[in-house]
């Protein structure tokens, strides 16, 4: 049997023409209440849709020189990018760039690095897929994808960028992460194992980075209409197909809906979260709070960052080794 990668599923999904709504793009154009980002060189994973695409457009329009990556440069998107870039005098970048190929991940950043002319202002770790149902039927080949693309990713990506910005002293790493990053919906597969851990993961990299004047601020998007839902359905799919019976039968009507999910009833604007990471990239380094819940609606995940948020403080924060590093990322 072919083996499904991120690669053959994706490339089946551009085949279908499945691109990015033209009206949420046109709202790329108002950068009236935006702060300017001149001078800025960032770094984004997962570009060719969804929140990656709208930002690099909209930092781009900001003033900032934008390096955009995603897979497979023969795909639409990339050229759609190209193309307005070039219509618009925008200074859009697209590079090649799988965050489960670690020569990938070392190449385009040292090629936004060489183009940038040195350490790169801010990474977004945007790059992230879903694969639905009982963690049970999750079998090694979705547990390894999904991991190496939501966890492992990010950090080949920040271990690239990072050496660059701590020679110079300063930078940002912006990893995307979720609501489902702090709170459990079951049958979510391993999409909250992975966004747990990669905030874990992140947050610790913010405490350690402090004395190297680098920023981490994790972005925790609620539900927005993106390809996000028609890409976990591609996964989920492949996924349902392999599922042994002696695990299908135990959860047999979750199985039955597994990759029929559309994300139909969300309505928020998806540049909600772009708009504010240009926000967060303005405030002056050392001000950027370490989460940021983003949506219109409910925040489940607020209380729980403001409860790990005390603890911290309070189990670690006095701590003459770690306390100083504990302090300047909370307070």
């Amino acid at each position: 049997m072919t083996q499904i990668t991120r690669r053959t599923l994706l490339a089946g999904a551009v085949a279908t023409g499945a691109v990015m709504a033209t009206g949420a793009t046109a709202q790329t154009n108002d950068t009236s209440a935006l702060p300017e980002l001149g001078g800025k060189a960032i770094f984004i994973t997962g570009a060719a849709t969804g929140f990656g695409r709208l930002g690099a457009e909209l930092y781009a329009r900001l003033g900032a020189k934008v390096f955009a990556t995603m897979r497979n440069m023969g795909r639409s998107e990339a050229t759609e990018l190209r193309e307005l870039a070039t219509r618009d005098r925008l200074d859009i970048t697209v590079l090649e760039l799988d965050v489960t190929h670690d020569g990938q991940v070392t190449e385009a950043v040292r090629e936004a690095e060489r183009l940038a002319g040195g350490a790169l202002d801010v990474v977004i770790n945007n790059a992230g897929i879903g694969i639905s149902g009982p963690v049970e039927v999750q079998d090694m080949e979705a547990t390894r994808l999904a991991f190496d693309t939501n966890v492992y990713g990010p950090h080949r990506v920040a271990r690239a960028a990072l050496p660059a910005m701590r020679a110079r002293r300063s930078g940002y790493i912006i990893p995307i992460s979720s609501q489902l990053g702090r709170v459990i919906a079951p049958f979510s597969g391993h999409y909250s194992p992975t966004k747990f851990a990669l905030e874990a993961m992140n947050e610790a990299m913010a405490y350690e980075l402090v004395p190297h004047g680098i920023d981490v601020t994790i972005i925790q998007p609620g539900g927005y209409p993106t390809n996000v839902w028609r890409n976990r359905n591609l996964y989920t799919g492949a996924l349902r197909q392999r599922i042994e019976e002696e695990y299908a039968a135990a959860y047999p009507q979750v199985i039955a809906r597994m990759g029929e999910e559309d994300g139909s009833g969300r309505s928020a604007d998806p540049m909600d979260v772009p708009r504010e990471i240009a926000r967060l990239i303005a405030m002056p380094a050392g001000t950027r709070p370490v989460r940021v819940p983003v949506h219109p609606g409910p925040k489940p995940q607020v209380p729980i960052n403001e409860v790990s948020a005390r603890v911290q403080q309070e189990w670690l924060g006095q701590s003459p080794a770690v306390g100083p590093m504990i302090r300047a990322v909370h307070d």
